[in-house]
């Protein structure tokens, strides 16, 4: 049998793989790396990392530091973007490729490992806990707080007519601080731990409409371009209507604030999966979720910083924001037993809800 060549080595490996020049020129790509960049073996060979993913890019930065320190390196959860491609959250290590020549410059050996959509929901997933853990905290506030916040305004009511001049303003103060707290609290009874969803069937588009109709007559959408791509031939979702409709509502609105600071543009689009399934310990939200709904705007995007907090309540990038929309949404959709993520660089910022589909027997006692 003849030795196999380098090329059919690393075409035989399932890991996307890129052999690299010292000066940066691509000159090996396996098929799984044409495969994820979305590119041809054709178009990539012979070009430079600078070209492809850009100067300042995580892998020609990785490469450069392999080719100086002569030492396998390594970059985890990297946001991968190309001219030609979607946004991939990817593990990058590299390696040196010694020649037997010391005169040779080496090459270089680059692998990409991708964060699967099932990775990046368990990640959300343990996120959603923050939000579940507010539900001991809403009861405790509902009944401690509650009551001697209407004690304290009523006391300031009744004390306002006796009053005059600065010290009535102050019994309007206390009273309007108490009305806030009280809308505060109310908003947060949406974290109470009520269980399971009923078992009804949903057309997943009919509260995306709502949503989008009602948000349209309040002139949300004006001066904004508005795309939907929806598949109209989506089986019905296990769900609560109004649920979906809060959730959807929120989150168009967050796209709609942050594409008012960007390009301008909100992209609505519903989907079918196959073969994405949540697994876990005897979890609510266990089981298979084909029904994809995303809301995507390209605006400046979620800053790294907050990334891995966006689901937490009284988490927020709006300077008169309170922090509850994502952790609400987390909550709803947690208790349909499904799952939401979202991706987010500047210029394109997706969130996506992942829902399970509605089975006929589920509604039969």
């Amino acid at each position: 049998m003849a030795p196999a060549n380098a090329s059919d080595v690393i075409n035989a490996l399932p890991a996307a793989v890129l052999v690299v020049q010292a000066d940066g020129v691509i000159r090996l790509v396996n098929a799984a790396a044409e495969s994820l960049l979305q590119q041809s073996v054709a178009h990539l060979q012979g070009q430079g990392l600078d070209m492809v993913f850009g100067r300042d890019s995580a892998i020609a930065s990785l490469v450069r530091q392999t080719v100086e320190e002569l030492a396998p390196m390594a970059e985890f959860d990297v946001q991968l973007t190309t001219a030609r491609t979607r946004t991939d959250r990817v593990a990058i290590s590299t390696a040196p490729l010694l020649s037997d020549d010391p005169n040779n410059p080496p090459e270089i050996i680059v692998q990409f490992a991708a964060t699967s959509i099932a990775q990046r929901i368990d990640q959300q997933m343990r996120r959603q806990g923050a939000a579940r853990s507010a539900s001991g905290m809403v009861a405790v506030l509902a009944h401690e707080v509650r009551n001697p916040l209407a004690g304290i305004k009523g006391a300031a009511q009744i004390l306002e007519p006796s009053l005059a001049g600065e010290d009535r303003e102050l019994t309007q103060l206390i009273a309007d601080e108490v009305d806030r707290i009280t809308n505060l609290i109310e908003r947060m009874d949406v974290f109470a731990d009520v269980g399971p969803v009923a078992h009804q069937p949903v057309n997943v588009h009919q509260p995306l409409d709502r949503a989008r109709r009602v948000l349209t007559t309040g002139g949300a959408f004006e001066g904004l371009r508005i795309v939907e791509q929806y598949d109209p031939s989506l089986p019905p979702v296990r769900g609560d209507f109004e649920g979906l409709v809060q959730v959807f509502m929120n989150l168009i609105k967050n796209a709609i604030d942050a594409a008012r600071d960007g390009g301008g543009e909100v992209l609505l689009r519903t989907s079918y999966r196959h073969g994405l399934r949540l697994s876990g310990d005897n979890r609510r939200e266990s089981g298979a979720l084909p029904i994809e709904v995303a809301i995507q705007d390209n605006g400046p995007g979620i800053p790294d910083d907050l990334q891995r907090s966006v689901f937490d309540p009284f988490v927020t990038t709006k300077d008169a924001g309170q922090g509850l929309g994502l952790a609400m949404v987390a909550k709803i959709i947690g208790d349909h037993g499904g799952a939401v993520e979202f991706e987010s660089e500047p210029r394109q910022t997706i969130f996506t809800v992942h829902l399970p589909l509605f089975i006929e027997t589920e509604a039969k006692p």
